[in-house]
């Protein structure tokens, strides 16, 4: 606050912000069908979706974004890349979980034929989905992206991660230091929105969660 009794926004001291930005609505969101690492491209709702969101995070004064290379989260990138002039850096450590067989299955499909697989998943268990990775596997490859890209930051500086909604919970959990069983507690991400965190002298802090949410269900392979 000001002298004058005005608040402003300083800025230093702040302390270096991640934002983690989940991509824009597919159609396989919509069935409800597992993605995984499959490269399923954004509806046209998504599209509309990353634009807006686009239009909110640029006037966070963005210095760098770094994005998963599968098209969802790539395309979505390009709309805030487009707003701020900043070329976007793509990175396969930042993919969602691999899901082997369950890939291209809708969530109903992998209860009738993975039910007890499906069930342990949802208690917290360490599972290997489909075969694939464990949630400990995906924080393991994408978080030290996010360090990597956060370590180039300015002083105070903002730093723009585009992933899936998986990836970015294990990340988010990683980051925090909590123990992996618990990353359940983070709630999932609706398409397009975001989550912040904040370096503090104790470490991150989960500053905003699920923020430029609208009332819309979260849909994806995280829900």
């Amino acid at each position: 606050m000001s002298a004058t009794g005005e608040v402003t926004d300083r800025g230093a001291g702040r302390g270096r912000r991640v934002i983690l930005w989940r991509h824009g609505q597919t159609s396989w969101n919509v069935e409800r069908r597992f993605q995984g690492t499959t490269d399923v491209e954004l509806t046209g709702t998504g599209v509309a979706q990353a634009r807006r969101a686009a239009r909110l995070l640029a006037g966070l004064r963005p210095d760098a974004i770094v994005a998963s290379d599968l098209k969802r989260a790539a395309d979505t990138a390009a709309e805030l890349a487009a707003l701020t002039g900043l070329e976007v850096a793509h990175d396969e450590g930042l993919r969602e979980t691999y899901a082997g067989v369950w890939q291209g299955l809708t969530h109903n499909e992998i209860i009738a034929r993975y039910g007890e697989e499906y069930a342990a998943w949802k208690r917290g268990e360490p599972v290997r989905r489909g075969g694939g990775e464990l949630e400990t596997e995906v924080a393991d490859r994408a978080a030290p992206v996010v360090l990597r890209y956060v370590d180039k930051l300015p002083q105070d500086g903002t730093l723009v991660v585009v992933s899936h909604g998986g990836t970015i919970r294990t990340t988010i959990g990683r980051l925090l230091g909590l123990d992996a069983h618990s990353w359940e507690a983070l709630g999932g991400l609706t398409n397009c929105c975001w989550s912040v965190l904040g370096e503090g002298v104790r470490g991150w802090r989960l500053l905003e969660h699920n923020a430029g949410s609208l009332p819309e269900p979260v849909l994806g392979d995280d829900d």
